[in-house]
């Protein structure tokens, strides 16, 4: 019922499977971006708890990684945003 709904709203428009993909890749790439940060977030707290001596180093990869992962979720989510806005 769902796919034919949205066949009904692609055949409306020539543009609107352009807007759907645009969708789905700001969807896909914020998914991604929760679960890098997340494996980041559990990463850098099992290595604190093992070499707590370590642990100002560890939290400064962890924070300049997980900038790293948000600038390129962010990037994709404007890319997605220009091509749903371009249609």
């Amino acid at each position: 019922m769902l796919l034919q709904i949205l066949l009904q709203a692609a055949e409306q428009s020539g543009a609107g499977l352009a807007v759907f993909g645009a969708a789905i890749g700001a969807g896909l790439a914020a998914i991604g971006a929760g679960l890098g940060i997340g494996k980041i977030g559990g990463s850098a707290v099992e290595g604190i708890a093992r070499q707590p001596e370590a642990a100002g180093a560890i939290q400064t990869a962890m924070l300049i990684i997980a900038a790293l992962i948000e600038a390129v979720a962010l990037f994709a989510a404007v890319i997605c945003l220009l091509i749903s806005f371009k249609l």
